[in-house]
C-alpha cells in the first residue's frame, strides 16, 4: 500500500516522468511485495517502473548510475531500515542528479529530501509504548494483538522542490500533512 500511494503522489508531482525508478533492498523480505505493488501502480499510471536493488553503499551509487543511463524521471525509495540509514547518501545523489524522489521516512526530508510518505513515527512510538506498558503490567507478549500502522504522514519540502525547478500542484500542498518552506 505504501509503495503504491508513494508512487501515485510522486506521479502527481512529476506527471511527465515516463520512467520511474524504485530503489529497494533485496535482502528485505517485504521487497517483493513492494515491487509487485509498484509494478501494478506504474502499469495503472501508464509508466515504466525501473526496479533497482541496493543493499550496500556502493550498490546505491551503481543504482544512481543506472538511473542516469536509463533517464529515470523520478525515484521512489523503498521503505527499509538499510535505505533509511543511507538517507544522506541517497538525498545527496538525488540532488546531484536532479531526480525528484519520494522517501518513506521523515529523516530524509530533514536531510533535504523532496517528499516523504510513510508511517507516522511518533504514532509508532506511542503504540510501542502502549504494548510495553501492557507487558510491564503482566500481559504475555504472545497475547498482544499484532500492531499495524494506521496513521501515515505526507510531507513536502518546498525548498527542495524549488531547487529542482518543480512547481508543486495545489492539490498536493492541500493533501500534505506538513509543508516545509
Amino acid at each position: 500500500m505504501i509503495a503504491g500511494k508513494g508512487l501515485g503522489l510522486l506521479h502527481e508531482l512529476v506527471p511527465n516522468a515516463a520512467v520511474i525508478a524504485m530503489l529497494v533492498n533485496p535482502k528485505l523480505p517485504e521487497s517483493a511485495r513492494m515491487q509487485s505493488e509498484g509494478h501494478e501502480t506504474a502499469r495503472t499510471l501508464g509508466r515504466q517502473l525501473l526496479v533497482l536493488n541496493a543493499s550496500s553503499a556502493s550498490e546505491i551509487d551503481a543504482a544512481f548510475a543506472t538511473m542516469r543511463d536509463r533517464r529515470a524521471g523520478a525515484l521512489l525509495v523503498g521503505a527499509d531500515p538499510f535505505l533509511s540509514s543511507r538517507s544522506q547518501q541517497i538525498v545527496a545523489l538525488a540532488a546531484r542528479d536532479a531526480i525528484p524522489a519520494m522517501y518513506s521516512n521523515r529523516e530524509s526530508i530533514e536531510d533535504g529530501g523532496l517528499m516523504t510518505y510513510g508511517n507516522d513515527t511518533a504514532d509508532a512510538y506511542r503504540r510501542a509504548g502502549v504494548h510495553v506498558g501492557r507487558i510491564l503490567n503482566g500481559a504475555s507478549p504472545a497475547d498482544l494483538p499484532v500492531d499495524q500502522a494506521t496513521k501515515f504522514e505526507f510531507v513536502i519540502n518546498l525548498k527542495t522542490a524549488k531547487a529542482l525547478g518543480l512547481s508543486v500542484p495545489p492539490g498536493l500542498l492541500v493533501a500534505a500533512d506538513e509543508v516545509i518552506e
